[in-house]
């Protein structure tokens, strides 16, 4: 799986995206956040506000409970503003 990070994310985990290999418990965004979660704490800073974080999957805009697979690609950014 790729995970990419956008923007205020990018800059607070440090990358912009990340080959993570998901265990076969995790079926969804949210599980995918709490496993996040357990690896390294600088993903807690980031999802301690979940409101404030929009999500693609297969650059779909997606919900914390769609279902994922190994092979998708999850994107996680801030709400697009315009201006």
């Amino acid at each position: 799986m790729i995970i990419k990070y956008f923007s205020w994310i990018k800059e607070h985990i440090g990358k912009s995206e990340e080959q993570v290999s998901l265990p076969s418990h995790i079926t969804d965004v949210i599980q995918l956040i709490n496993y996040l979660n357990e690896i390294d704490e600088k993903y807690n800073i980031i999802f301690e506000k979940r409101e404030l974080i929009k999500i693609a999957v297969n650059k779909k805009y997606s919900s914390f409970y769609t279902n994922i697979s190994d092979n998708d690609e999850i994107a996680f950014f801030p709400p697009v503003t315009g201006g």
